[in-house]
Order: structure tokens, then sequence, then C-alpha cells
């Protein structure tokens, strides 16, 4: 999921005094209002006030003895909805007994109009205190409630025309629970005033509270008074409580039942079924007590002993069940029949009717006050449902044989069982067979999924293999859209049994180094070489995700030599590397598996005639596109996409070329197999295992929007269950992988701006903001990518943007502190690398290296081929101490493990890029410890977003948002601050 950039910003107006404290740092308390729209949200901390430009009071709370505010919780706060809970309290609960004192303190209140987009679009981090973060889940249940329609209008204490949200329904209260359940007190201290002994806002009433707020602020736009007919309900404007009170009755009994209940009844649909299923089912209006809920009287009780039942139910309980009929007969027809009753006590429903009551209308009857009761002995004897799939193929050999056909139609059928026993085929025909939805078996009641039983009349069903073989790793298959537990048979059953064997024991068996390779594999190495050649003896591929520096080169190279070596393949392999690796990949098979015929199918005279048959063949990406035709005349034994996140479009030209170049197997290497989207690690597995994820756009809509935007705890875990097998990820920080590699040292070098960078940035801002205002769609994201670039280069420096070629020295920041990093470096007989992504920026550079009389080498994407080789050579061999490099041309792939500095000149704001070039230097082969140098100007757009893109670092490992894609859907307000340049002495 992408994170929110008001993470890192305060608030959606930067005060212009002297800043104290942040407001994600802040203790938040609800202040309630009548009416509830001119609520505030209270901000405060014991350091002083946090930075928003909101007005300020002096504040009333009640907190335990001790309690400083402001601590952060003990561990991160997951965002993700929805009581997902606040970080645990950093004090007591509200029951506990603890000593209190009354304590005033300062603190700014902010608007609901500002607060409710600041809150919604928080995401807490490890440094959010737990009052903060327990009204942003508050904020985002309440937000939810408003856009689903979930709201009434009513009228307040004092007159006003006020929205309040509801009715809840029965998953709205225990998301509010297990709110509640860990509320901190901080959250809800506000003092009563002249309570005796000391008390505070209760926590529903505040929470609450601001759900009425969010849905009398949420619903009074522009637009809702311009078409409105009076101004209640509609201006933004107070209306006089004169002007709403003689209507006070009627919206009182109207909002009846619909907000948090403590008194009256909540009407009840008891069902009974009959004793055979030649009758229709009964239905009978019950009573409960909100107070007693054990207490439970038929309506017709009401009607016979009035008094008696009102006594023990309250005054409004006949008002209760009315307003409950009039507001369900809406949702559910029958209860009209009900309500058309002058006394309704109960009525008969037929099969179709009963049917709605298994779907969502029984939760939108319990919205409008109705709660559904079917007799505990039906829902006792549910039916457990799974698929079966049957592979007609007799044997794994023929299914593996050239490779298993994933895209191969499977036949499944169900298997039902009651209480854990199978039914018997007549009792699966009379449940298919079943025209109603309660369905006698065994001498029961059994509720059946009417959906399903449509399924079952169809008989068998058909899947793909892939989809079978995915489940089977899963544990579920879906079918039209809903889960079922799959049994996989046969064959595949066989071939799944086998990947989660390999899959246990892929961190302990290792395959020695096969005759003819001349290196010494580490363990780790030879335990991939063993899950590389069973995968591909499957012909199922996959993907080696090991960090840049393990050797992956040298895991596939022995590979290659392995499957010969034994028998397993007798045809070439065909490696795809971006141009800079064709050297490094000649150069690494030369030396480790002299014995193999290497080819480079590059430049004007390439050929394929005469391939040996155990030939490594190397290609760019770029030739393929031009010569896929020739590629795919020949069978390779295994394709190899290095770097393969270059094919991560799988719409991209390179990615559809690449599809259509037969092999026994494919295998792509990437460290980073997500660098912004899940849709990435699919386009990858599709290539290496086409169809084991499915198409594109049901793995978007089911498992990628919940994994990535709503943190799906389970579709998270089904995901990894099912790509597990297929993709071997390893890390340099995972214990023994490479305990001999040195101490890496990150620091963030924060440089300041000369007065001409600060005036050609504010200068930038102001122009292109006037435009980015004026500008709607494509051309308003357009111009916020032309701001972006404008900034990073003046942040650079001044001659980048303006186009000149100098004078260098003198007018930029990161320059001077280069300058100094240098000197320090060389001097010390060390050697750096610096990273640009602008290819002028490194020209500059060279330049300015060059008047300083210290040479350097510049790599970029223009450099051929064999002149790049030389420069990595000269570096390496020491003849030159300086490396330039674009970030696109160097940033992947090279060997340059005698830099001990890596700087970042500027930022590339994907951390997963920024790594692999870091990574050029801290590999296998690095003895020294090295220093990452980030340059990043201060109180620019480049000190903010540092700050997000330390949360982005396990992008391999989690999910995150598309690079700077999210920049481009900032209001002006929010972009405005996110680019505002922020002086030392504000």
């Amino acid at each position: 999921m992408g994170m929110s950039p008001l993470a890192t910003v305060p608030g959606p107006r930067r005060a212009k005094a002297r800043a104290s404290v942040p407001a994600r740092v802040a203790e938040a308390v609800f202040v309630p209002a009548d009416p509830p729209r001119a609520s505030t949200l209270a901000l405060w901390h014991p350091g002083g006030l946090p930075d928003w430009d909101a007005p300020t009071t002096d504040l009333d709370l009640v907190v335990p003895t001790g309690f400083r505010g402001g601590a952060p919780p003990p561990s991160p706060v997951p965002d993700r909805d929805p009581a997902l809970g606040p970080a645990p309290d950093t004090g007591p609960g509200p029951r506990d007994p603890v000593t209190v004192r009354r304590r005033r303190v300062p603190a700014r209140l902010v608007t609901m109009t500002d607060a409710i987009p600041w809150l919604v679009g928080f995401t807490p981090t490890a440094e959010t205190t737990a009052s903060l973060a327990a009204w942003v889940v508050a904020a985002r249940l309440g937000s939810d409630l408003v856009a689903r329609g979930r709201l009434y209008p009513g009228i307040t204490d004092a007159g006003w025309d006020t929205w309040r949200a509801g009715p809840l329904d029965a998953a709205d209260d225990e998301r509010l629970a297990a709110l509640l359940a860990i509320f901190p007190t901080a959250a809800h201290a506000i003092a009563i005033a002249g309570s005796r002994p000391l008390g505070v806002l209760d926590p529903a009433t505040a929470v609450r509270g601001l759900y009425d707020a969010i849905a009398d602020t949420m619903v009074r736009t522009a637009a809702a008074a311009s078409v409105s007919a009076r101004p209640a309900y509609a201006a933004t404007a107070e209306v006089a409580p004169t002007d709403m009170s003689a209507h006070r009755d009627w919206l009182d009994l109207t909002g009846h039942g619909l907000g948090s209940q403590e008194h009256g009844a909540r009407p009840v649909l008891r069902l009974d079924l009959p004793e055979d299923d030649t009758r229709s089912i009964h239905a009978t209006l019950q009573l409960r007590s909100q107070r007693d809920p054990s207490l439970v009287v038929d309506t017709a009780d009401l009607w016979d002993a009035p008094d008696a039942v009102l006594a023990r139910l309250g005054a409004t309980a006949e008002a209760d069940l009315l307003l409950a009929l009039h507001r369900g007969a809406k949702v559910w027809a029958p209860l009209g029949r009900a309500l058309a009753e002058a006394r309704p006590t109960d009525f008969e429903i037929n099969d179709a009717e009963a049917v709605d009551l298994f779907g969502p209308v029984a939760d939108d009857l319990a919205a409008a006050g109705f709660d559904v009761l079917w007799p505990k002995t039906l829902t006792t004897s549910a039916v457990d449902v799974k698929a079966v799939v049957s592979a007609a193929t007799p044997s794994p050999a023929a299914v593996v044989g050239s490779g298993l056909d994933l895209n191969a139609v499977l036949t499944y059928r169900w298997e039902v069982s009651l209480g854990g026993e199978a039914l018997t085929p007549d009792e699966l025909h009379t449940l298919a067979e079943a025209k109603r939805p309660l369905v006698r078996l065994r001498g029961q009641w059994v509720a059946a999924d009417p959906a399903l039983l449509a399924r079952m009349r169809r008989g068998p069903g058909r899947v793909r293999a892939s989809d079978a073989l995915g489940a089977a790793l899963a544990g579920s298959l879906r079918i039209d859209e809903d889960d079922y537990e799959v049994e996989v048979e046969g064959v595949l059953a066989t071939l799944a049994q086998r990947l989660r064997g390999l899959d246990a024991e892929r961190d302990h068996r290792e395959l020695p180094e096969p005759p003819g390779l001349t290196a010494t594999l580490r363990p780790y190495q030879r335990r991939g070489l063993a899950w590389l050649a069973e995968m591909t003896s499957l012909g199922l591929g996959g993907c080696l995700a090991d960090d840049m520096g393990l050797g992956k080169t040298i895991q596939l190279i022995a590979l290659h030599v392995h499957r010969h070596h034994t028998g397993v393949s007798s045809a070439p392999t065909l490696v795809i590397c971006p141009t800079s690796l064709l050297g490094n990949w000649e150069r690494e098979l030369h030396r480790f598996a002299p014995g193999v015929p290497v080819r480079r199918y590059h430049g004007g005279e390439r050929s394929l005639a005469d391939l040996a048959p155990n030939e490594v063949v190397l290609v760019t990406y770029g030739v393929v596109r031009r010569d896929r035709p020739a590629l795919a005349e020949l069978t390779w034994g295994l394709v190899v996409a290095d770097e393969a996140q270059h094919v991560k479009n799988p719409l991209a030209r390179t990615a559809r070329e690449l599809r259509l170049i037969p092999s026994e197997a494919r295998l792509a290497l990437t460290g980073t197999p997500v660098e912004n989207r899940l849709t990435e690690l699919w386009a990858i597995l599709d290539w290496t295992t086409p169809g084991l994820l499915g198409p594109l756009e049901p793995f978007r809509r089911n498992v990628a929007v919940p994994v990535e935007r709503h943190r799906d705890p389970e579709a998270t875990e089904r995901l990894a269950r099912l790509v597990r097998p297929f993709l071997l990820r390893r890390r340099k920080i995972d214990p023994g992988i490479a305990p001999e590699l040195p101490r890496k040292t990150e620091t963030d070098e924060i440089v300041p701006l000369t007065a001409e960078q600060a005036t050609l940035y504010e200068a930038v801002v102001r122009e292109t903001m006037d435009q980015i205002t004026a500008a709607e769609g494509v051309a308003r994201r357009g111009l916020v990518l032309k701001l972006l670039t404008a900034l990073k280069q003046v942040t650079d420096h001044p001659a980048l943007y303006l186009k000149q070629s100098g004078p260098l020295a003198g007018r930029s920041g990161k320059l001077a502190a280069l300058d100094e990093l240098l000197a320090t470096i060389v001097d010390a007989g060390d050697s750096v690398l610096v990273f640009t992504q602008y290819v002028s920026m490194g020209r500059l550079l060279e330049q300015h290296l060059r008047d300083q009389q210290l040479e350097s080498l510049f790599l970029h994407g223009s450099v051929p081929v064999s002149q790049r080789e030389r420069m990595v050579d000269r570096f390496q061999a020491g003849e030159v101490p300086i490396f330039l490099l674009s970030l696109k041309a160097g940033g992947t792939g090279l060997n340059l493990t005698r830099a001990t500095h890596v700087v970042h000149f500027d930022r590339w704001w994907n951390p997963a890029v920024e790594d692999q070039a870091t990574d050029r230097a801290y590999r296998i082969g690095q003895d020294r410890p090295v220093q990452v140098h980030r340059l990043i100007s201060e109180g620019t757009i480049e000190d903010r977003i540092a700050t997000l893109l330390a949360n982005k670092r396990d992008l391999a490992d989690a999910v995150v948002g598309t690079g700077e894609g999210w920049i481009g859907e900032l209001t002006d307000a929010d972009l405005a601050e996110l680019v505002a340049l922020s002086r030392g002495d504000e």
C-alpha cells in the first residue's frame, strides 16, 4: 500500500512561527461540541505546541499522576483498518484504579474540516503517540460509515440541525468494540466540568462523537447547499436553533434506535423450522431489552399486556418495533406484511424469502434495527464443502516431461460432508437437487449456500492446472469469486507434495560443486544450486531473488554445468542481461567454467550458427526485442533473465517478446522482485512459471489490492504460501548468509542551500504552483512532475537547472559537501562511487573534478560496452579513485568492491533502486567497511521525503507505494506544504 505523505508533514498548513513539536508526535484529544460539526481535535505536547497553523487554547485534562505525554508506543503501529488498534497504551486503561490529577495544558484546536483528511491520510509510525494513533483509526471508521451512506438527520440538545452516523451493523459494532478495548487514556482525557470526583469523557461517547462530527462535516459541501431548498442539513453555517425546534419530536422519532442505545428494546425476527420440508418457515416478532439482552418478549405479549411489557422494556418499546418494521420493510419485503397488521406478531415466509436471510440482507436488517435469529440446531449443522481436482495424466513424468503445462484444463468435483462425515451419493444428489436453501438430511435441517447448490447442479467443473497447483499450495481454490477448500488428486498432488518438500528442505539440502566448475561455493550457494536444479528439472522455473552481491551469477553458472554433467539437458542456455553486464557474464563464465563455450549474440555480426549443446549465449534485452524470431527458432535448455526487474511491466514489448522464446525452464535473477507493486512480482513469476498466479486482472483485484491497500493478513499469507516454492530470497543480513561481509554505515549528510539555490528554489515553487493550481488531470500531473524534476536539479546545482556549463564552485551546497568528502577519501587512499540520476550532473561533476586536478571515470548509458569494461577494470585495479556513475547505467550488475565509500549525490526516491546501487561496492568480495553518504538539501522536499523513504526499505518483503506517483495526487495545499522551503530560523 502507498504511504501518505501526510505521515511526514505536520498538517495542511505550516505555521510561520518557529515550530517546536511536529503534529505526528503530539497527544490528541477529541473535543466535542454542539453542533457536532463545531467539534475540534486538540493537539498538545509537554515539549511545546504542535507545528500546525491553528488557534490555541488552554485545555483541562484528567491524566494519571506522572503521565508526561508525548511518549511513543512501544512498537510501530500497523497501517491497516479497522481496529488495527493503536499501539499499546502509554498509560493505564480507563478502568484501572489509578491516582489522577487535573492538568491545564496549552493545545492547538484543529477544525473538523482540517482534521478529518489529515487523520484519514495519516500513517502512524514508531514515534506516533498512542492517542493520535487511536483517533486515526476512529476517523477511518467514521469516514467509512459516511462513505457507505450510514447517516441520518437529527437535532442537537441546543437545537441545531445535525447529521449523525448510523446505524451501525454488527461488523461496525465489532470494530468499535475492538478499538474501545485498547483505547488509550490520553485520547479521552477531557475533564468533565464540575465533576466530583474528577471525571473524563467516556471513550465510547468520544468515539461516537467523532463519528457524528465526521458525518455532520463531510455532508455539508458547497454542492449540497446549492441544491437544497433550505439551509438546514446542507449549509456549513450554523442554523438558528428556533429553525428546527418545531421538528424535534419528528426528528427524535425518526432517529430513534439508530444511534447507540442503552435503553429501550431491539426487535428480533425469530425463525422456526417446520418438522418436514412441505411446510413454510414460521417467523415470530420479538423484542429484546437493550439493558438486559437475556430478556426477550414476543410482540404478542406487547399487545395483550402492554403495561407489563412496557414496564420491563421501556416506554418506547412500541415505537422501537414500529420504526424498525418501517425501516426493515424497505430492506426485506416480507416485513411489510407484518407492518400491515394492526398488531404485528408473526407471519409465514417461503423458500425464496428465506434465501435472502442467508446473505447481505441479514446485515442490512441488523443495521435497520432488526436481529435475525435462526434455531441453534441449524447453525450448528454446517455443511463443509471442498473441491476435489483430479488430473487424468497417469504419471508425473508425463506431466513434467518437457515442462508442466499450467494452462491445461482439469476437472473438479464437489465433496460435501456433514459433521465431518462425507455425504453419500444419494444424499449429495438430494442436496444438489434441493429447491430451497434449507435441506433436511439425516433427520436435521441443513443450511446450504444457494450459489453452491447451483454449481453442484451443473455437475463437475473445470479448472486450469495452474489454478489447481496454486490452490494446493495456498490451501483454497477460488471459484466464481468464492474461496473453497481444495484437495488435489493424482499427479498434481504428487507435484504439490514435492514442491512443499522442496520448500521445507531448501534451507538444508545442498548440491556439491559439479565437475567442471572451478569455484568453491558457499553453503548458501550450494543450497541455491540444489533448489535451482530441482525446480528446473520439474520444468517449473523460478526466481532467484538473492540480495545484490550474494553471487546469483555463479549459482547460475553452476546450474548450467550441473545440468549438462548429469544429462538433465543437452540444449544450450540463453542469458538475457543489460548491456553493461555482458562483459561480466563472459568473464565469470571463462573464470569459473572454462570448459563451457560462451558466445555474445550482440553487435553487427551476431550469429547463432553451430551452437554447441552446452554453450551459453549472452544477449541483451534490446537484441531480444529486435531478434526474437531468430532466438525463438531454437529450443533452449534454460532461458535466464538477469536483472529481471527490466521485465516488470507485463505489457511492455520486452516482456511480450521474452514469452515467445521456447525453453525447458525459465529462471529470473533479481535482487528486487518487488520494487513498487505486486504486479511486478506477477510479471516475473508469470514468465518463469506461466499461469501460476492466474490472469493479471484477477490477480490485481483479488490479491494486489487486498495486500497493498488493505494489508489483508489472510490474502498476504495465502500469496506467501503460493509464491514461496517458486521464489528463493536470501539477504545479506540473514543469519549465516554472508558473515564475512564487513560493516556498512549509512549517513544522511544534511547540507544547506546556497543563497542562489534558495532563491531559485522559491522562484520555481512560486511559478509552477501557480500553474498547477490552474491545471487539472493529466496536465496537472505533468506540471507536478516538472516541479519535482526542477527542484531536484536546483538542489543538485543551479548550473544543472539553468543548463549552464559553469562556473561551478561556490554555487551548490552539495558540491561543497562532495568536495569535503572526496578530499578526505582520496587523502586516505580510498576509492569512492558517486551516483547521480542525471547524466548532465555527472558531466558537470566530471568537469569540476578535472578542474580540481582529480582523476575520475564517468559511466553512463552512452558508453560503449568495451569501454565500460575497461573502466571497471581500471577502477578495480586502483588506477582511478573516483568513479562517477549514472544511476540507471551503473546501478546494477557491476562489481566495484574497490570502493569503500558510496555517495548518492541526489536521491532516487526508491530505496530498492538506491540499495542496488550501493551494492556495487557492498557485496561478496568486499573485505573492508563501506560508508554510504546520502546528500540531502536542508529544508527542501528532499529533507521531507527522507523520512518517508526510511519506511520503504523492506520493499521486497512488504508492499509500498509507487515511487513518486503519490505526489501527483496531492491537493494543491498539501503539495505546497511538501515543496515549501523551510528556513533555518523558522
